[in-house]
């Protein structure tokens, strides 16, 4: 398989979940080998450049942000980065003109639709995969996340909450032929009525609302058109991860075990696997000349 980025430029306009701020957010083609590249329009004439990569997240309080050595910064990625990963874009740019990709219904639908409408460009380069060799895993407390070899992207997720309109869920996907948009994409994030003063106060969920989230309280869902599947919940947490493992810059096959993990411990994840040279290795398609692609240069981009 080849590299692909977007035929077209096309935009979107919406809230910021935490910030609460309106922003444009724009996606567009870029060269081979670039990756998934953020840039920050309101910060000067050329803007500010941060790569959507593993070793560039600086913070994992509800969401994953990601920045530079300079300081800025964007939020709440993890929705577009699913998207991208999940229609299998290798290659774009995402100009923002604020802080924060914008939140839209609280699921990666909205960015499945910009994509399908700007269409897909198969590039020359090779795509390149990052093939698990070895088991890596991390945890904190009860939640933990692990990556084991497998022939095929897939994921195992588990989640146990109090709440009665949640409980425990239990689902796993292989994102193949089309799974993420048919069975991940359209299902939204949440929260717990109870903790929205908290997270205000906190400087977080600004931007939240019942149009972009579901919103759990007194043991129930509070939004009136109920849930959109059984186990929306659980379906989300599959989505973030999706999100935020495609911050290795590649796609992953191998599988991805997880118990009540979440946007920190995805990352954690990450950091350890290319801590650990021998876990990994990239690989990409034979039948392309080497010279469209340089292995070792390649390895060390990734690590």
């Amino acid at each position: 398989m080849r590299q692909k980025t977007l035929k077209t430029r096309i935009s979107c306009t919406g809230i910021g979940l935490h910030s609460g701020r309106r922003v444009r957010l724009t996606i567009g083609p870029a060269a081979v080998g670039s990756g998934i590249v953020f840039k920050r329009t309101d910060l000067g004439e050329t803007g500010v450049v941060v790569p959507a990569r593993w070793d560039h997240v600086v913070d994992t309080r509800l969401c994953t942000t990601i920045g530079n050595a300079d300081g800025t910064q964007i939020g709440t990625i993890e929705h577009l980065m699913a998207a991208f990963s999940g229609l299998g874009v290798d290659n774009a740019t995402v100009d923002i003109d604020g802080p924060e990709v914008p939140i839209m219904d609280g699921s990666a639908d909205a960015f499945v639709f910009l994509i399908e409408c700007a269409g897909l460009f198969e590039q020359s380069a090779p795509r390149n995969r990052i093939k698990i060799l070895k088991r890596v895993s991390v945890s904190d407390g009860e939640a933990s996340a692990t990556l084991v070899p497998s022939p095929f992207p897939a994921l195992d997720f588990a989640l146990d909450f109090a709440s009665p309109a949640i409980g425990r869920q239990e689902r796993s996907v292989r994102l193949v032929n089309g799974t993420f948009k048919r069975e991940l994409s359209r299902a939204r994030t949440f929260g717990f009525a109870e903790e929205v003063e908290q997270l205000r106060k906190a400087g977080l969920a600004r931007g939240g609302s019942l149009d972009n989230a579901i919103v759990v309280g007194a043991g129930r869902v509070l939004n009136r058109e109920g849930l959109r599947y059984a186990d929306e919940f659980v379906r989300h947490k599959l989505l973030d991860a999706v999100g935020d493992l495609y911050l290795a810059g590649a796609p992953i096959d191998g599988r991805l075990y997880a118990v009540r993990s979440g946007h920190a411990l995805n990352n954690r994840l990450l950091r350890a696997l290319f801590a650990h040279s021998e876990a990994w290795t990239l690989t990409g398609d034979e039948d392309v000349p080497s010279t469209e692609w340089d292995m070792a240069e390649a390895r060390q981009a990734f690590g």
